[in-house]
């Protein structure tokens, strides 16, 4: 009979030590989000209505990108310029 008993009571010690392991998030001084990111974010814009919806650039140089992106879906890549500071060995 303690042949079976130990074995038995050893499973419950086991699984009774798994009760007390917390989710360490949840422990006392562990950090919080608090929203202080959104926070930052609200305060450094200029126009709330930046949040909901981005502007454009007016500087940016979307145009040119634009360009190279209907060059490679056309199949039209200009050459690279060549870099080699020697024209031995070509």
């Amino acid at each position: 009979m303690l042949r079976g008993l130990v074995p038995a009571l050893a499973a419950v010690l086991l699984v009774s030590g798994c009760g007390a392991a917390s989710d360490p998030s949840q422990r006392e001084g562990t950090w919080r989000p608090s929203g202080a990111n959104a926070a930052n974010l609200r305060a450094m814009i200029v126009d709330p209505s930046h949040l909901r919806q981005g502007v454009g650039d007016p500087t940016g140089r979307g145009r040119q990108a634009t360009n190279a992106i209907e060059r490679l879906e056309d199949d039209d890549l200009k050459p690279l310029p060549d870099i080699r500071a020697s024209q031995i060995g070509r």
